[in-house]
């Protein structure tokens, strides 16, 4: 690869490490709002089927970019990129914690009270959410080398799914009971949640399956890529 292409592929990396920080910060952010999704009224323990929070939502995300990072750039600078996404995950902690912490004027548009009710469970939160996506993360792109070695980097929506499927399952078990454990979600709701949460995730990685295949290609049609090579980033 020449350098031109070289710094090309750096950019991509930038970016696509931009994009899966951004979604992982955000989904920890705004995880307090929930709501329903689904077209018939189906409960499963207590909970309605695809009853989320919002903080789903970009999740699935940093999945995609894992499994393409892992495809393209290899394992190595997908493990990079986890270690910078729980790095600016916890720094974004420190700046809600002391903005948590310095009262608000009488003037503020948001007082103390809402901002705390906002945000005063992000702490506990982030950590939940971390501890979860520091397990499911680390699953994903281990589950998914070996399916890729397995197959010599033969059927993409193999490793896709399979890494994504239990890794998704990791994550949601871990942060739906640590948010238990911390009382901010009422126990009689586990079971629900993590039905409804896996499920959710679930269908997204399947429907985001075709997407990969489409990075892929582009990835390998823009650098030349053989099946099963990666670009070296030096």
């Amino acid at each position: 690869m020449n350098l031109k292409d070289r710094l090309v592929a750096q950019r991509v990396y930038m970016f696509l490490g931009a994009l899966f920080i951004t979604s992982l910060v955000v989904s920890n952010l705004i995880f307090q709002k929930f709501f329903y999704w689904y077209p018939f009224d189906i409960e499963v323990f207590g909970s309605k089927l695809f009853e989320v929070s919002v903080g789903i939502l970009p999740y699935p995300i940093t999945f995609l970019i894992t499994d393409l990072i892992s495809e393209i750039y290899g394992k190595k600078r997908a493990n990079q990129v986890v270690v910078a996404g729980i790095f600016a995950s916890f720094f974004s902690l420190l700046i809600v914690f002391v903005a948590n912490a310095v009262p608000a004027t009488a003037w503020s548009p948001v007082g103390n009270e809402m901002f705390s009710t906002v945000f005063g469970n992000t702490i506990l939160a982030v950590f939940a959410s971390m501890m979860a996506y520091l397990f499911a993360q680390f699953v994903d792109i281990q589950i998914y080398h070996f399916w890729k070695q397995l197959t010599k980097g033969k059927h993409l929506w193999l490793r896709n799914n399979f890494s994504t499927f239990l890794s998704q399952f990791v994550d949601t078990f871990t942060v739906v009971g640590l948010l238990c454990l911390f009382n901010i979600i009422a126990w009689d709701k586990f079971l629900g949640l993590l039905i409804s949460g896996f499920l959710f995730k679930v269908l997204i990685a399947a429907c985001d399956t075709p997407f990969l295949y489409l990075g892929v290609y582009l990835f390998r049609k823009r650098f030349k890529l053989k099946v099963n090579e990666e670009i070296d980033l030096l």
